[in-house]
């Protein structure tokens, strides 16, 4: 597996060489800075430990300083493992653009908007209360009777009610590389990704 991180910078679109209009996200991809090396012999496991994104030294804990002191690098503010990784780098090697190619199908994972504490009728497509009745006061978007009585006498576990909606992990696949700007660190890709823009994304093959 190949990765790199980035952050979702927004949408545009640009035309194909058959002159067909295809939507794209801009990704600003890396440079990224391998924190750490994970081996077989000492954590069980092969890993490369990516890390993205300056943070201010005095926002950075001592041990995270340490942990970066060790790579010759500034702190990040983003860190990601990438398991069995087929790129061959070492301790603050530097990971760019350059492990993409214009063409490649990729995925992306990304976190979906945060929507806050929503309804049933937002959360999970309820049409509430479709006629207003006798008895129906300012019911119409409510989730209705849950289904139980004195058998159960609980909710059940996984019943749709209102609650938390967004800030979901997401990998969306099979998208085109169609775009590589390596002096801006830019990469765009075909289709849409979740999030607003700045959201982090990791980028992997």
């Amino acid at each position: 597996m190949k990765a790199i991180l980035g952050k979702k910078v927004g949408m545009t679109s640009i035309f194909d060489a058959a002159g067909k209009n295809i939507a794209c996200t801009v990704i600003e991809a890396g440079p990224c800075v391998v924190t750490q090396v994970k081996t077989v012999a000492t954590d069980g496991y092969n890993a490369l430990q990516l890390g993205f994104g300056n943070k201010k030294e005095k926002n950075t804990s001592a041990g995270a300083k340490g942990h970066f002191t060790k790579a010759n690098s500034a702190p990040k503010t983003y860190l990601h493992e990438i398991r069995d990784a087929e790129m061959q780098k070492a301790l603050g090697d530097i990971v760019d653009t350059s492990v993409f190619a214009e063409g490649e199908k990729v995925n992306i994972i990304s976190k979906t908007k945060g929507r806050g504490f929503q309804g049933v009728v937002k959360r999970h497509g309820f049409s509430g209360v479709g006629q207003a009745t006798h008895g129906q006061h300012d019911r119409s978007r409510a989730p209705g009777s849950l289904g139980n009585s004195s058998d159960a006498s609980r909710v059940m576990k996984g019943m749709r009610m209102a609650g938390r909606m967004g800030q979901n992990r997401v990998k969306i696949k099979n998208l085109k590389v169609v775009k590589i700007f390596p002096e801006q660190n830019l990469i765009v890709v075909s289709g849409a990704i979740p999030g607003s823009k700045g959201t982090f994304v990791v980028i992997e093959k």
